[in-house]
């Protein structure tokens, strides 16, 4: 079955574990970080396949090259999501990778077509993208890079170039606002 509960240790827990090449250390590692390196990959490549194994990749190349990782010269995140970046960047420059988005995007547009056609309503999107509109435009793009392009709270302030404790607010505000609808 495996396990339920995720590990969680300290930065300087997992730093040890990992330089000892700790079971639990590769366990945590992946329970505390997949997801979020998991959105970096994603919203490089768009592809949900690819990005998993992108992620894979990511934890393998993090734990064999682990020794150059220092920490006199920054978080372990970041050098963490920059090996996320770079393996995502380098597949879609790859040339295999083109050439599948080719043919994606083909396939893409004919089930776009088709959808057009299909008359049927879905309720839980219902009103939904009309309700997002009326938001802020502040707290709307904050919700937009944070919940549909997976930015991290830390990545939204740097991009609109904002203190991050306004980011976290106007989601904040962004939130109260949906749910007293929803309630």
């Amino acid at each position: 079955m495996g396990r339920k509960t995720k590990i969680s240790l300290t930065e300087p827990e997992l730093i040890q574990a990992i330089q000892n090449k700790d079971k639990i250390g590769a366990e945590a590692l992946y329970d505390m970080y997949s997801s979020s390196l998991y959105g970096v990959i994603y919203r490089i490549v768009l592809h949900e396949e690819i990005a998993e194994d992108l992620l894979q990749e990511t934890f393998i190349r993090i734990w064999n090259s682990f020794s150059s990782y220092d920490t006199s010269r920054g978080k372990l995140f970041t050098w963490m999501v920059n090996i996320a970046r770079n393996i995502a960047i380098d597949k879609t420059r790859s040339k295999d990778f083109r050439n599948s988005s080719k043919t994606e995007n083909i396939e893409n547009n004919v089930l776009s077509i088709e959808g057009n056609f299909q008359s049927e309503m879905n309720p839980e999107t219902l009103g939904l993208k009309e309700l997002v509109e009326k938001l802020k435009p502040d707290q709307k793009m904050v919700l937009d890079l944070v919940y549909y392009k997976g930015y991290t709270h830390v990545e939204v302030a740097e991009q609109l170039e904002i203190p991050l404790g306004t980011v976290k607010t106007r989601l904040r505000n962004a939130i109260i606002t949906l749910r007293k609808v929803f309630n």
